[in-house]
Parts: C-alpha cells; structure tokens; sequence
C-alpha cells in the first residue's frame, strides 16, 4: 500500500460567533430542548472538558438560552486545561465562568452546583496514544473528584460522558450493540488506557450510585462528528474532510471494510440535556446514530461525491498501532434503549450532517 503524504497545515477552528452553521445548529438545538426550559433556568452547572467538541457545544447553546430564551439565567462553571482544545473557543461571560483546571485535582468551589456534566476526557486514539498516563488519569481520578464534588453539593443530576470504546471490538452477534453487551476489551492493547478508564469510570460511577445514591447517567457516544471538531483530530470523518478541502486524496486505513455509524453533534447534545434531566439513574446508554452502518471505503466515497470538486481515494497502511492492530471491525449503537426512556430520535442524517460539516470545514 501507498505512504500517504503528510501535511501539517490546519485549517483555523472557529467560534459560535463567527460561524453561521454552529448558530444554527444551536438555535435549533434550543427549540429541540424547548420542553427542559425550567431545567436550565436559575441552575448551575459544571461542564468539565467544556473546551472540548462535546463540551464547546453544551456552553454555546447555555449563552444562547441566557441571550435568547431565559429571564432567570443559567449559571456555569467550565472547566478545562486545554491538552487537547482550544482555549480560544470558551466564551465566558458574567454567568458562564471558565476555569483552567485539570480535574485529577480536587475542585474547591463556595458554588452551589445543580448539575455536573463530567465530559473531559482524551477521546482521539492519536491524542491518547500520545498521553496516555493524562488519559487514564481524567477518566479514573478525575471521575472519582467529580462524584465526590457531586456527593458533597448534593446535586440533581450527574453525568459521566463514556464511550461506545467500553465495547471494544464487539462480537458480530452483538451488532447492532446494546448496553447490555459486556464488550470485548483488550486490557493491555494499544486502546487499554481510554477505553479500561471508561470502564472504570463507569464502575465508579454506578457504585456511587449504589453506595451513596448519587443520581448519576452514563452515555456512550457512537462516532460524534459535527462543525467544530477539531480538523486535525485525526479520526476518520474530520480526517476525510481536512484532505477534501485541500484537493488530496482520502486516506483510507487498510481494506476499507471496518464500518461505522456517525452521529451529528447536536443529536448527541440533545440526547445529553433530555438524560441529565430525567428520573432515570444509575443506568447506561448509547448515544448515536444507527442508520447507517457505513464502511470507512464506503464513507470516503460519501465524502468525496459531497464535495464541489472531483477527490480521490487511496489506500494507505494503518499510520500507527493503535489503527493497525485494534481497530474494531464493527461499531453500530443499539440505542432503543434511548428512545424508551427520553423523547428522541435522531434528527440529522449523515448526508445533511455531513453537508453542515463541510460547511463548516469550508469556513461558513
């Protein structure tokens, strides 16, 4: 196979305010939690990893509530040391308070707190490839403060963002994969210190739940993707597009056969909001987009034709370990589960989602 050539240069990442398409996206996602108004209001939350895709996402769409939506504003405190983000992209305000903080030591806040949304974490395999000691350390120690944060303030409501990795390379007989699959995890393998320190994470946080009656949820993403993930991530969708926009070749890992299914980044934050505010505790979801199951040769193919430009594909070997020897064959989420104990359904396609998210890469 071709060595694919290698091309340092990223595109700039852009903020809420400067990107028609991440406006939108929130806009819509406010008149989507319209129902949990009285959820956000007058409350304070702490969003850890709020530097981060997921947790970016969660703070515009609070400053968004305040400006648009909410007499009694929401409070935040946001934390983040930025390993892996951009520090630029926080938009602290009077009410949205950001804090440099790395969550394996001990959060002291006078706050009272109503909700903890703990989703910091090292989740491309480059970035925890290159940390692994950080990740393991935010998704065991920094869990383990955030409970105790969450136990001392009394809160509402906890939630542990984990990862569909707690399956590991699942059995085809598990595919479409429900929560109720053990998984099937390498404890010593290249992926070992991301996806073992979900699983303890979650361990810890059902335990919490039992021993102390936290009200704590766990939610697995499947493949979030979406405007504002960061170009150079590495990982397959923002990979694909990065080289689409600079006319090179899709570098596709290997045979092309493994599949995915990719969830658009406001369906994954609605699924968050509707299960941090609802009765159900202790339990565990997946969070995604099962139609469709898609092969990564197949997916570069989408990308390519979505493209205003004729792109090319290429088949190149796996850059590094962690993609060469462990790469799930399958990851399809079972999320039935989700839609039997919230009101959801995912709203974006992956041709629709995948539009916004060139879009997006495109500078709109």
């Amino acid at each position: 196979m071709n060595k694919a050539k290698q091309n340092t240069k990223v595109i700039t990442p852009k903020t809420s305010d400067d990107s028609l398409i991440i406006a939108e996206d929130v806009a819509n996602l406010a008149r989507a939690l319209c129902d949990h108004l009285e959820g956000f209001a007058g409350k304070t939350f702490l969003i850890t990893g709020a530097g981060g895709f997921l947790g970016k996402y969660m703070v515009f769409l609070l400053k968004y509530l305040n400006e648009h939506l909410l007499e009694d504003k929401v409070s935040a405190l946001l934390l983040d040391n930025f390993i892996t983000g951009y520090e630029q992209q926080i938009g602290a305000d009077e009410h949205l308070v950001f804090k440099r903080h790395n969550v394996i030591e001990p959060l002291q806040t006078e706050k009272p707190i109503d909700y903890i949304i703990h989703a910091a974490g090292i989740a491309s395999p480059v970035y925890y490839t290159k940390y692994p000691i950080e990740t393991m350390d935010v998704g065991t120690i920094g869990t383990r403060n955030m409970l105790d944060l969450a136990r001392d303030k009394k809160v509402k409501s906890f939630l542990f963002t984990s990862s569909s990795e707690v399956y590991g390379d699942p059995d085809v007989k598990h595919v479409p994969t429900p929560e109720t699959y053990n998984g099937n995890v390498s404890m010593t393998g290249p992926r070992s210190c991301y996806d073992e320190s979900k699983r303890f994470g979650e361990t810890m946080c059902l335990t919490f739940w039992r021993v102390y009656h936290i009200p704590v949820k766990i939610v697995r993403p499947f493949n979030v993707y979406g405007p504002g993930i960061r170009p150079d991530d590495y990982r397959v969708l923002p990979n694909f597009i990065e080289h689409a926009i600079r006319r090179e070749p899709l570098p596709i890992h290997g045979d092309g056969r493994n599949t995915r299914s990719f969830c658009y980044i406001s369906d994954a934050v609605e699924a968050v909001f509707k299960l941090l505010f609802s009765d159900v505790n202790g339990e565990a979801f997946n969070v995604g987009n099962p139609e469709p199951e898609i092969s990564i040769e197949e997916l570069a193919k989408t990308v390519a034709t979505a493209m205003p430009f004729k792109v090319g594909l290429v088949k190149i070997d796996p850059p590094h370990a962690v993609y060469a020897s462990s790469d799930p064959k399958r990851r399809c989420p079972d999320i039935s589960k989700l839609k039997s104990f919230v009101d959801f359904n995912p709203r974006y396609s992956l041709e629709k989602g995948l539009q916004r998210t060139i879009r997006w890469f495109s500078g709109e």
